[in-house]
């Protein structure tokens, strides 16, 4: 009884390719990053201290992963989110 492998059959394609919940969570953190490192940047410029360079690299990582999560895959023929 030789039968042939079917992996399908075994491990089931997903039916969702994004968990919303998560995604949201992600957005959301780093949204509040971004905020938090414009507010003390300013409050730090107003109050003529000087900025601590690992500030600005936390904000510009917040932005960059913000971008990074909402811009398309370029091999993909739709968004990662959205169009399911």
């Amino acid at each position: 009884m030789n039968t042939p492998y079917n992996p399908q059959a075994v491990n089931p394609p997903p039916t969702q390719t994004a968990d919303p919940l998560l995604y949201r969570m992600l957005i959301g953190g780093l949204l509040i990053t971004i905020l938090l490192a414009v507010v003390a940047i300013f409050t730090l410029a107003f109050t003529a201290k000087t900025i601590p360079e690992g500030l600005i690299a936390i904000g510009s990582a917040a932005v960059a992963g913000l971008v990074g999560l909402l811009v398309p895959s370029p091999t993909s023929s739709r968004s990662t989110y959205g169009n399911q």
